[in-house]
């Protein structure tokens, strides 16, 4: 059958337009793919990275989010090189500005000799002139370098306390650097002495404003001592230090352990300071500590290089003088020696030459005896009013102008002894200088001997008879370190503290336990310590150190929501690194499961023999591991530290 031409001519038409739609089509995909393919490849090569693109048709959009506009104009320049601009559509977005952030208000005070100097940055409302005229009202003619900026932002909170406190620090310290930030204040400073340094601790930890963390690195370098001074005593009494000095640790207990071998059996405070007239000082102190010793009464005075050795009244003279040239002999040469042997005792005659003091228990003092004239009366008088207290002094002293030479530097070398004691007496004669007494230091007979010996001069005879009484202590009723660690112990003795099973949130019964450690250390003060968490061996090692780190920081954020300084204190955790018990058995995992307190010294590290006081920490059911494993639930232990650690399996 034939088909007419003119249905011929309507398929072929048909089959042609198809073709061509189908080519159409293809070609557009074609051109759609390279030029998504061009703008991604340029884009991607400059690292814009964000910017989604999509041909629809003729059309590539460019979608995503700029950073800024900057960046969103460079991405659609860089495709429009790639592709006909006309083709571009840009839906780019671009990222909010976010509001600007108040900067972090901090100030670093630093004083030394030379001034003070402020570094930081302040809120406009306080301005930098207030603080500038606070630095300079801490001194007469104090220097201040003001070096402060300030921003136009709100005050932070606890800003206003804490710069406060930072000055009233900066007034304590003289040689000091002091970084204040609104919750932190952080004090570098040098004293005189270990017992200035502990004083001054104390005073800045009840300065400090509530809710305020306080760092201290206060140091305390040995002192200078003028003159070094040293005096050995053998006498009915016993045998004696009145005052020790040494300049290195080796030294003193080569000082010490003469005296030892000499009958010394009281404890001896033995000052290790700066300033020994020779290297061999240990060498000389022996030598003279051993020649009273052969004599078998009397004293060694050291004023720095000059010696003083004086006998025991009624000593053989030839034995006397043995002594004085075996000592001459062992002497180093820098030392000078002098050598004096008092005669023996005779009846006093009525009325001798002398000068009396005596300080109540009530801080009275009572003047009586001889001066050389009414100039010299005003002159002890004043100096005793400025002493003991203007209210506190009555004087009945008369004149004599027949006084040996040198009397009133002995009488106020005498008053300014009688200052170191609670309550004592001083006699100044011709022959001597006594001053006996009951004192609450125990560098007050060191302190009493320095000052005669630098006033008196070499050769003068003196004698100091000091009683130390611990009542009369102002630190010696603090408890020392291990009385603190016994206290910490009776403590957790009576209740242990508790944790939710696999968790490192307090549990509630445990309230109690650290109501009292905070109340232990009301009185323990700024304790270095480590508090160390431990668990047993179920569970990953790495999941069960983690949970021992988050249970030891919730004790000490615990102790520090409760008022105690913990600045010295320190959370580690060990995991099942230190096992106390097998942790095979089910009572051996619970002991492992614990927090120890460790005393630290000053290094940081422990202190050698002093064993951790040991708490168990968990129920004996189930173990840490086991119970984290099947625990999906979020930890509500504290998350300023620590973030509770990742489930765990039950087994590695």
């Amino acid at each position: 059958m034939r088909l007419k031409p003119s249905l011929l001519a309507s398929a072929a038409f048909v089959t042609a337009a198809a073709l061509a739609v189908v080519g159409a089509s293809v070609a557009a995909t074609v051109i759609e793919n390279r030029s998504v393919e061009a703008v991604q490849s340029r884009l991607t090569a400059a690292g814009l990275t964000f910017v989604e693109v999509h041909a629809d048709g003729l059309q590539v959009w460019l979608r995503g989010t700029a950073p800024n506009e900057a960046t969103r104009f460079r991405a659609v320049n860089l495709a429009g090189g790639a592709v006909d601009a006309t083709r571009l559509r840009d839906a780019l977005e671009v990222t909010p500005v976010r509001e600007i952030e108040a900067p972090r208000f901090s100030v670093e005070m630093l004083r030394n000799d030379d001034g003070v100097s402020l570094i930081g940055l302040l809120p406009e409302a306080g301005g930098t002139e207030d603080l500038a005229n606070a630095a300079r009202g801490l001194g007469t003619g104090l220097q201040v370098a003001d070096m402060l900026e300030t921003a136009d932002f709100p005050t932070p909170e606890g800003w206003s306390s804490a710069l406060a406190f930072g000055l009233e620090a900066l007034r304590l310290l003289p040689q000091s650097k002091i970084s204040v930030d609104a919750d932190r204040v952080s004090i570098t400073a040098i004293s005189n002495s270990e017992d200035e340094k502990r004083k001054l601790e104390g005073q800045l930890l009840r300065l400090a404003p509530e809710g305020l963390e306080l760092v201290m690195n206060i140091s305390a370098p040995r002192p200078v001592l003028t003159p070094f001074t040293l005096r050995f005593v053998m006498d009915e009494e016993g045998a004696r230090f009145d005052a020790c000095s040494a300049d290195t640790t080796r030294a003193r207990d080569r000082i010490l352990a003469a005296g030892t071998a000499a009958g010394v059996t009281e404890e001896t405070t033995c000052t290790i300071g700066l300033g020994v007239p020779s290297p061999r000082w240990a060498e000389a102190a022996e030598a003279g500590v051993r020649t009273v010793a052969e004599l078998g009464a009397g004293s060694v005075t050291f004023s720095d290089a000059d010696v003083t050795l004086e006998g025991k009244p009624g000593t053989p003279r030839a034995q006397f003088d043995r002594a004085v040239g075996a000592l001459e002999a062992a002497l180093p040469k820098v030392f000078s020696l002098e050598a004096t042997l008092p005669p023996a005792p005779q009846a006093v005659a009525e009325g001798p030459a002398e000068f009396r003091a005596t300080l109540s228990d009530q801080g009275r003092v009572e003047l009586s005896g001889r001066v050389t004239d009414e100039l010299t009366r005003k002159a002890v008088d004043s100096f005793a009013r400025a002493q003991f207290g203007a209210s506190k002094v009555r004087s009945a002293t008369r004149l004599d102008g027949e006084l040996p030479e040198g009397w009133p530097t002995r009488v106020l070398a005498g008053l300014e002894s009688l200052a170191q004691l609670h309550s004592g007496e001083l006699l100044v004669r011709a022959d001597t200088v006594e001053v006996t007494g009951v004192t609450g230091s125990k560098q007050a007979s060191g302190r009493i001997s320095q000052v005669l010996s630098a006033r008196l001069g070499q050769g003068r005879s003196f004698k100091v008879d000091i009683v130390y009484d611990k009542k009369f202590d102002p630190e010696a009723a603090l408890p020392t370190a291990q009385e603190c660690m016994s206290r910490i112990r009776r403590v957790l003795a009576g209740q242990k503290i508790t944790f939710e099973p696999g968790s490192a949130e307090i549990d509630q019964s445990a309230r109690g336990t650290l109501d009292g450690l905070a109340e232990v250390f009301k009185v323990c003060k700024a304790m270095p310590l480590e508090i160390s968490g431990h668990t047993d061996s179920q569970g990953s090692e790495g999941g069960n150190k983690a949970l021992s780190q988050a249970r030891a920081e919730a004790v000490l954020l615990a102790l520090q929501g409760r008022r105690v300084d913990v600045g010295r204190m320190k959370a580690v955790g060990y995991g099942e690194e230190r096992p106390i018990a097998d942790n095979g058995k089910e009572e051996g995992r619970e002991a492992n499961r614990r927090i120890e307190f460790t005393l630290l010294g000053e290094d940081g590290n422990p202190v050698d023999d002093a064993a951790p006081v040991v708490e168990e920490t968990a129920e004996a059911t189930p173990s840490d591991g086991a119970e984290a494993a099947a625990d999906d639930e979020p930890s509500a232990a504290p998350t300023e530290m620590t973030r509770r650690p990742k489930r765990r399996p039950a087994e590695d």
